[in-house]
């Protein structure tokens, strides 16, 4: 089953400025400074810009000051950083679903520390998960998924619009914030063990660290009269569907 979320039934008051400026900011440094490079280049790109628990940590046994300003800003390089055009699509989506209610939620100066909190918090999580590895963290991923913990304490009954794909069947759903981010969550917790495993790939570490400092700091973030666990507007479940028939 093939499914993909779209758009919320959230309006803003406000638009959401600085959650359009992190999208283009990350969109501009893929393209500008990663899109064109062969695989040596993109090498050497993360190797640089990534955040890389080794050299992080080492840091503390052979300290310098140079040495340690630059492995805290590999944090923030790595986080408009992505290893690919499906990565950063999928992160920018759900960017683009979640950051505007949040943003509007917390004002755009607050919103955008708690973007960076979360991501450094994601940065740090995997790199204390790991603490040997050499292996370079790219992507917003840890720093969206502190969006998406803030949008699940403060809109857990939003409807999302998904569209589904299932064999012959293909349509549109209304699924609430808490059963699609829900899913979501328990999909990152059943993954998270292999990752530890693994020598590569999804940073699921970084993610479930986002995700919490989002769901700890979202009430100090939040504007006073904002409440937490606001109604969705619209039904959930409602869905327009098609089947296909075999000629």
């Amino acid at each position: 089953m093939f499914v993909l979320p779209y758009r919320d039934d959230n309006p803003t008051k406000k638009f959401p400025l600085f959650n359009w400026f992190l999208i283009a900011l990350n969109v501009w440094v893929f393209f500008a400074y990663q899109f064109a490079r062969d695989s040596s280049q993109q090498e050497a790109y993360f190797s640089t810009f990534g955040f890389i628990p080794h050299t992080f940590f080492g840091q503390v046994s052979n300290f310098s000051f140079e040495k340690s300003i630059w492995e805290w800003t590999t944090i923030f390089t790595s986080m408009f950083s992505h290893g690919g055009v499906l990565h950063l699509l999928g992160n920018m989506l759900f960017l683009y679903l979640f950051g505007d209610n949040v943003e509007d939620a917390m004002g755009r100066s607050r919103y955008l520390l708690f973007f960076l909190c979360c991501g450094t918090t994601a940065a740090l999580t995997q790199g204390v998960s790991s603490p040997s590895s050499n292996i370079p963290m790219v992507g917003a991923s840890g720093a969206v998924s502190g969006v998406i913990g803030s949008y699940l304490l403060v809109y857990p009954r939003a409807n999302i619009r998904v569209f589904y794909w299932f064999f012959i069947f293909v349509g549109t759903i209304n699924l609430p914030a808490f059963l699609l981010l829900g899913f979501w969550v328990i999909e990152q917790f059943l993954a998270l063990p292999e990752s530890m495993k693994g020598a590569g790939g999804v940073a699921i570490a970084a993610h479930l660290g986002g995700f919490g400092f989002g769901i700890l700091m979202t009430p100090v973030f939040k504007k006073r009269g904002v409440p937490l666990f606001q109604k969705g507007l619209t039904r959930s479940f409602a869905r327009k569907s098609r089947r296909f028939r075999r000629k």
